[in-house]
């Protein structure tokens, strides 16, 4: 649960985010709709939304029970260069909404990579999330 523990650090400075590790109590596969019906479950009080990588939305329409996660939640798509267009199954949604936000081109494929070959990522991490990456090292 390494993942979640940089999750965690990450997000200690910042009082609106709360990170969960519900997903570790779920059956394999998960599936993100799974994951809202628990959270919904778990927080019958918070409203949820979905914050996507502009790359996903080209295959939503393929991720297990999409219709009803769209009915339900709102997604909020981060831009990325390159992206495929939405599908057209999701025209007809109107809870998608494209982020205003910088367009930073970095994976965590890539962050691990290149640790892996000695260059500075530092700059890329919250600090924490680098603190707790070079205490481990990890991906070395």
């Amino acid at each position: 649960h390494h993942r979640l523990e940089m999750v965690y650090r990450a997000t200690k400075d910042y009082p609106r985010l709360q990170p969960s590790n519900i997903e570790f109590e779920l059956p394999t596969p998960n599936y993100t709709s799974d994951t809202l019906i628990r959270l919904e479950e778990k927080y019958p009080n918070k409203k949820f939304s979905l914050l996507l990588g502009e790359d996903n939305l080209a295959s939503f329409h393929k991720w297990k029970n999409y219709e009803v996660i769209l009915e339900r939640y709102s997604l909020f798509i981060y831009p990325r260069n390159g992206a495929a267009p939405p599908a057209k199954e999701l025209s007809k949604y109107k809870n998608i909404y494209l982020v205003n936000a910088p367009k930073i081109e970095v994976a965590s494929s890539k962050i691990r990579e290149w640790i892996k070959a000695k260059k500075n990522v530092r700059p890329l991490l919250p600090p924490e999330s680098w603190i707790y990456l070079d205490e481990m090292n990890f991906y070395k």
